[in-house]
């Protein structure tokens, strides 16, 4: 694995702020991007500075422009640093969420090296630079590849392609759905710019769609279900839980028998064995599917018969069947091992 630069991106950010004369701009810059601390917005530093946002606004601009035309001639280490993020992002398809550019470039993702990251980035002339927004993570993108109006179609683009899937996809798969993306990574990249889809298992989804983003424990149990494709005993699926890749998933068995009790999407087969509604199971007792094989049926069945039937949507023993039939009101039987429904 290749190791991660030995640029001083920090020493770096710091000389650029010192070619800023005055301290209240340098002081704009600083707290906008959250160089030293957090991220603060135009009125907080408004306030500090005792100035209007506007005016920050304006003066946040001005420096930046200022900044921008002296990269292009003889900002310190900008070419130096230009070149060091553009091979990272060629690697990462093109283009990348700032957060994940920063892992590359400082080996670490916290919020400081993220905001050195995307000042850097917002000075180089070759880069393109997305900020965030409710649709976007903040991004950066190589130039010549994606001006920021281009940069958001693509990923508009891509997030429709899943929509319109309305199942998860692999990237792989994505990327033969789609035209004009040379390599699946591309689309991978883009793909983590947005703010409307989330992956988990290699699969990308709407983020509202619990099989990429489960947001709570009947969330998670649907995944496993969905993953495992067959019905599942509550503390078998309590044990996956615990040793998925979940966030918050140190929760107890009886929480999750709980949560698979009230929920309409989970139907009890067995004796504590659970399947997915989706899969053509219905709610009920035992007695309560022979009921209704009968009168799908709309003749006597064979007890025989009638076990296959029950066996093919329960997971109870045949005695279980054959005690029911023998023991409810509803069911007479008309022939040898032979049953039918009591007319009422």
């Amino acid at each position: 694995m290749e190791e991660s630069t030995k640029l001083d991106i920090k020493q770096y950010v710091k000389e650029i702020l010192e070619t800023i004369d005055r301290e209240r701009e340098r002081e704009i810059i600083a707290r906008r991007f959250g160089l030293y601390d957090r991220k603060e917005t135009l009125e907080q530093i408004g306030e500090l500075l005792g100035i209007t946002r506007e005016r920050v606004r304006q003066l946040e601009k001005a420096i930046l422009i200022r900044l921008k035309l002296a990269a292009e001639k003889d900002l310190p280490h900008i070419d130096e640093v230009e070149k060091e993020f553009i091979k990272h992002l060629s690697e990462m398809g093109r283009a990348a969420k700032v957060r994940n550019l920063a892992k590359k470039v400082c080996g670490s993702d916290d919020d400081r090296d993220k905001a050195h990251v995307a000042f850097l980035a917002t000075l180089a002339p070759q880069l393109t630079v997305v900020d965030e927004n409710d649709d976007y993570n903040q991004a950066v993108a190589i130039k010549d590849y994606y001006t920021e109006d281009s940069l958001k179609e693509k990923v508009t683009e891509i997030v429709k392609a899943i929509k319109d899937n309305k199942t998860p996809l692999t990237i792989d798969d994505l990327h033969k759905k789609l035209t004009g993306y040379e390599h699946p990574n591309h689309v991978l990249s883009l793909a983590t710019i947005s703010k409307h889809l989330a992956t988990l298992k290699n699969q990308w989804g709407y983020i509202k769609w619990p099989l990429v983003n489960p947001r709570n424990i009947r969330d998670k149990i649907y995944v496993i279900l969905q993953e495992n494709e067959k019905p599942m005993h509550f503390s078998e699926i309590s044990g996956k839980i615990k040793d998925s890749e979940f966030k918050r998933k140190d929760v107890t068995t009886q929480a999750i028998h709980n949560e698979l009790i009230k929920d309409p999407r989970f139907v009890l087969i067995g004796r504590g064995i659970y399947a997915l509604k989706e899969w053509g199971y219905s709610k009920g007792t035992v007695s309560d599917i022979i009921t209704s094989i009968l009168k799908k049926s709309k003749e006597p069945m064979h007890r025989d018969d009638i076990v296959r039937e029950v066996l093919k949507s329960r997971q109870v023993k045949e005695t279980t069947i054959l005690l029911n039939l023998q023991g409810k009101k509803q069911f007479k039987r008309v022939a040898k091992a032979t049953y039918a429904l009591v007319e009422v």
